[in-house]
């Protein structure tokens, strides 16, 4: 019996090797082929059918919510919509399916990194406004892939360079911003400032991302400052108060000021006129007067001393008749008989 080791039965020989890997793959598997004892026709169609397989396998799909990112060797070579596509089959090309709908959010100035210290989280909160106060704000920042290519391959970490700029955009709003604006009516306004610019700092690095909206969620004062700040804002809106009773009197008083003014003023150019008008006609009645004295001096004075003489005794309740003068001897004294009884009544007392 012999001591020698019984020796295994000798295998297949080892394909030969041929420069590239993909080379020695065809001639390893042309060798285990034959070896199967597939000869000629056999084979062919065989290979026929795997490099049919190996080239269908490049056409592929891209949904409606996704980009195609076309990678040659590793490489970024093309970008492609929704739809179907074909490429170089693996290993030469491969793709990646980013989703490009899919709203992604990102918060500002909230703790959300366990090994961020207080410290860090309290500075990170605190802005300075355009009238040179501290503001501690909080924001949210939501945005989607525009191009994948460029998010893929243009951006080291997406997340924290949108993190720094939307940081920078928003401190760089709010530095022009004053503080009671930025606290009350101009809310919207920095949230559009922000995503605008916010946006055109991503397109100038080619970052690939698309901001779809900015939200300010919280813009307070510090909180060691908070109760000195909402004295103030009280004083202020007393100070409104009054300015709007103030204003409102004054809007009230000085109308009606106006309108009294006005009718006095009416009053005076009425009286002014009526005044003007009665001179004018009394100037114009000497006038005519006087013209007529021109050419009758006797009669015009006898008839302006008759009518001086009718309105003097228009007034007086006695009548004294000189008997002496020419042509009156006829003349009757006339006593009303109310007159009479009045001359009567203080003898009867007695």
């Amino acid at each position: 019996m012999s001591s020698n080791p019984v020796e295994p039965p000798p295998g297949p020989p080892p394909a030969p090797r041929i420069g590239s890997p993909i080379a020695e793959r065809l001639q390893g598997f042309h060798y285990y082929v034959r070896l199967l004892g597939w000869r000629g026709k056999s084979m062919w169609w065989l290979l026929g059918l795997f490099a049919i397989a190996w080239v269908s396998a490049g056409i592929y799909k891209v949904q409606p919510d996704e980009q195609g990112v076309v990678l040659r060797f590793g490489r970024w070579v093309e970008t492609t919509e929704s739809g179907l596509h074909y490429h170089w089959p693996y290993p030469i090309e491969t793709i990646l399916l980013p989703k490009i709908t899919q709203v992604n959010q990102l918060q500002l100035g909230v703790g959300q990194n366990a090994a961020q210290s207080d410290m860090d989280l309290f500075r990170s909160k605190q802005m300075l406004t355009g009238d040179e106060n501290i503001l501690e704000g909080e924001c949210a920042v939501f945005w989607r892939i525009k191009d994948s290519g460029k998010f893929l391959f243009k951006v080291d970490n997406p997340e924290a360079a949108i993190k720094i700029v939307a940081e920078s955009a928003l401190r760089e709003v709010i530095g022009r911003t004053p503080i009671q604006a930025a606290m009350s009516d101009k809310r919207q306004q920095i949230t559009d400032q922000t995503r605008d610019l916010l946006q055109t700092l991503l397109d100038q690095t080619d970052s690939g991302i698309w901001i779809t909206q900015v939200q300010l969620q919280r813009v307070d004062p510090p909180g060691a400052v908070i109760d000195a700040f909402n004295d103030v804002q009280r004083a202020r809106a007393d100070q409104e108060r009054a300015r709007n009773e103030a204003e409102a009197y004054a809007n009230d008083i000085i109308p009606r000021a106006r309108g009294e003014a006005a009718h006095i003023v009416q009053e005076a150019e009425a009286y002014k006129s009526q005044v003007v008008n009665l001179a004018a006609g009394d100037a114009k009645g000497f006038l005519a007067v006087h013209a007529s004295y021109v050419k009758a001096k006797e009669v015009t004075a006898w008839r302006l001393y008759a009518e001086s003489v009718d309105e003097l005794l228009k007034k007086s309740t006695r009548v004294i008749i000189d008997t002496s003068s020419k042509g009156v001897a006829g003349v009757v004294p006339y006593l009303p008989l109310a007159d009479k009884e009045k001359a009567e009544s203080p003898g009867r007392g007695k």
